[in-house]
């Protein structure tokens, strides 16, 4: 079917992103990274440059760094270490604590001042030839078929235009016009609390509390830090009509004046918020998906918000990319949200208890608030902490190997020379990392050399100098693949392009079946010699070199 005289080949884009904050600028760049042609469509004739977000973790990170930004960024980000839960008196009721280095690769917590990531963000967004983006665009109306989506477009000056696309993903935030126009309803947790947001630029060195919540029943108070030079106060109100009082600069000195006093910083934000914990009922229609604040929005107590919105983007990047290659038809869209929101629902509960601990406004009740947790602690039982869950269901092997669906490691390597992060070393994209030995099988029967046209890279690990050409087997320099293999009862991993393992295999046989299975899901020749009856054309006995690593050896 046509639309405004276009034909298939007649698209104004092949994704368009509505929405240009994080979320959509991760979007948009992968996408576009991949080739794709993007056209971004934001309501502000500019950045929003305020900060919202302040915190993001390691997983995160490697996203950044994967859109070319990571290093650019990290000399503006604070890496925290820890992140602490106190009374009214100051006592410590919880603690968490982040590694200098996480299993993405990087420090596991990272506190910014957003407006700095939005500009390199957008940079790194402008500077790939295939991406456009059109500020002053508000999407008014929309409508799609089952070839094409048509968004209704409305300029500043009042000009009206319709953008032709393949799909459409909304990342227009909490209030998204598109889910209200697509009729999406969304499941309300009912956690839902006004809070007044106090940022300031520091004008000297200040000792400041970087990381901590403090439960103090008249006054709830979180204080934050946004990177090295910019700091965070939010308080709790009564109500939202609170805020035209509360709001007045004198009134806010007085309330950070244990902490700060004018010749310190500059007072350069005052806003309100309500928090709320609520996830859209459905995230995809037809060619339009939702992600980020449009799909789901969650209380700010573990500092996921915008990683949820970037793990988002992450997901469906690599799930278009195959869609839009034509390797796989849209049923592949219906993983998004079978992935994600477990994920999502998760994190939204585990920030709604964390926000009840210290939210606790009866005196009474955070007395017996303190004892708990102050007994726990003394016991030494980890009362805040969560391990984020992987994926149970979607883009995954069939196979139920130990670590799929897991979150994947990143470690550092060594090719010939080359030592880094495994993502800088040896390429970013659907990855098979797999013993020496297992190496040595799956290049002897072809199988090698369909994973590399298929586009994945394929890593042989090895704990001892490795004696080949660069970029078939690489040093793993801490062992960390190796640790990982052991405690997976694993030779061979299957890691997909946002970082979360396809599969696993615990033996030479396995491997090839996963490296098959790979192949077939991402609609890949997969004629190798292990799927027919004999290999003697490769000069090696490939059936006898499968059998003998059933055991499962490691390098």
């Amino acid at each position: 079917m046509q639309r405004n005289g276009r034909g298939s080949e007649g698209f104004d884009a092949d994704v368009a992103v509505v929405g240009y904050g994080p979320t959509g600028m991760a979007m948009a760049g992968l996408l576009a990274q991949a080739g794709h042609r993007v056209l971004v469509l934001e309501r502000y004739a500019g950045l929003y440059n305020l900060p919202r977000a302040a915190i993001f973790d390691d997983e995160t990170m490697r996203t950044l760094d994967k859109l070319g930004i990571a290093e650019q960024m990290a000399p503006k980000l604070h890496v925290q270490r820890n992140y602490e839960w106190v009374n009214a008196a100051g006592q410590l009721l919880i603690d968490h604590s982040f590694a200098e280095r996480g299993r993405s690769g990087w420090a596991e917590w990272y506190m910014m001042y957003q407006p700095e990531l939005e500009d390199a963000l957008d940079a790194a967004c402008r500077a790939l030839p295939s991406l456009t983006v059109a500020h002053g665009a508000t999407v008014v109306d929309l409508e799609q078929d089952d070839a094409s989506v048509v968004l209704h477009v409305e300029d500043l000056d009042g000009a009206r235009r319709a953008i032709s696309c393949r799909y459409a993903v909304a990342c227009d935030g909490g209030n998204s016009a598109v889910r209200r126009r697509l009729d999406i309803g969304e499941h309300d947790y009912g956690f839902s609390e006004p809070w007044m947001v106090c940022d300031f630029r520091l004008t000297r060195d200040v000792e400041l509390p970087s990381a901590r919540q403090v439960g103090d029943p008249a006054k709830p108070v979180s204080i934050i830090s946004l990177g090295p030079r910019h700091h965070r106060f939010s308080f709790m109100l009564d109500s939202a009509a609170d805020f035209e009082v509360a709001s007045e600069p004198a009134l806010i000195w007085a309330r950070v004046a244990d902490y700060l006093v004018p010749d310190d910083a500059e007072l350069i934000r005052v806003a309100t918020y309500t928090f709320r914990s609520l996830v859209a009922d459905r995230w995809r229609d037809g060619r339009i998906v939702l992600a980020g604040d449009a799909a789901h929005q969650m209380p700010p107590f573990l500092g996921q918000g915008m990683c949820s919105g970037i793990r988002d983007a992450q997901n469906l990047a690599f799930k278009f990319d195959l869609l839009l290659r034509g390797r796989r038809d849209e049923e592949l869209l219906d993983t998004y949200q079978l992935e994600r929101e477990p994920h999502v629902r998760a994190v939204v509960e585990k920030g709604i208890e964390l926000g009840r601990l210290q939210t606790v406004r009866d005196p009474v009740a955070a007395a017996e608030r303190d004892r708990r947790l102050i007994a726990a602690r003394s016991e030494g039982h980890d009362t805040g902490s969560m391990r984020f869950p992987g994926l149970h269901a979607g883009f995954l092997s069939s196979s139920p190997a130990g670590g799929r669906g897991e979150l994947s490691i990143q470690a550092d390597v060594d090719d010939a020379g080359r030592r880094g992060r495994f993502d800088e070393v040896l390429g970013r994209g659907f990855a098979l990392i797999v013993t020496a030995e297992v190496h040595r099988l799956l290049s002897s029967d072809g199988t090698a050399d369909a994973l590399r046209s298929a586009g994945v890279v394929l890593a042989g690990v090895t704990q001892q100098a490795p004696q080949t050409v660069p970029g078939s087997v690489v040093l793993d320099v801490d062992g960390a693949y190796a640790q990982w293999f052991a405690d997976h009862d694993a030779v061979a991993v299957a890691v997909r392009p946002d970082f979360y393992v396809y599969g696993a295999a615990a033996d030479g046989p396995a491997a090839l079946e996963l490296a098959a299975e790979l192949l077939r899901d991402l609609g890949a020749a997969t004629s190798t010699a292990s799927e027919t009856a004999t290999a003697t054309d490769t000069g090696t006995d490939t059936h006898a070199l499968a059998v003998s690593l059933r055991s499962g050896a490691s390098a």
